[in-house]
């Protein structure tokens, strides 16, 4: 491993990095703690500003560009923030089966798919963790 490829990005690459690693550490606990108590709604609460902070972060990073400074990733940022919205409705609204199936859908989709293609050789999580 070798961070400093990530030491040397962008402050906004520095961000969305964090911001996304830490959501998939909240994310992972909360799949096992115990549901709907005062800890897993401050969780939930903080894992739903870190996965924000991810998807606004993106549209700083244009490493990838398909349509003009934009790529497809930036229109799953889109996607990402509606679907925060509308995960955070149904728990207020006491849709508890449509939002879970939402934050989790947004937990794979999100964080793990999207993070999977963060590690194809060339990209700089591929470099940080495999070129070191």
């Amino acid at each position: 491993m070798n961070v400093a490829p990530l030491a040397s990005a962008g402050l906004v690459v520095q961000a969305h990095t964090l911001a996304a690693l830490l959501a998939i550490v909240l994310e992972s606990a909360q799949f096992i703690l115990p549901k709907g108590d005062r800890r897993h709604r401050r969780f939930g609460r903080a894992w739903v500003a870190l996965l924000a902070a991810a998807a606004l972060s993106s549209f700083g990073i244009h490493g990838m560009r398909e349509f003009g400074p934009w790529s497809w990733i930036h229109g799953l940022s889109v996607f990402t923030l509606v679907m925060l919205v509308v995960g955070v409705q149904h728990a207020h609204a006491g849709r508890i089966f449509a939002h879970r199936w939402t934050m989790i859908g947004l937990f794979a989709g999100a964080l793990l798919i999207t993070g999977l293609f963060t590690l194809v050789p060339g990209r700089l999580m591929h470099v940080v963790l495999f070129d070191g």
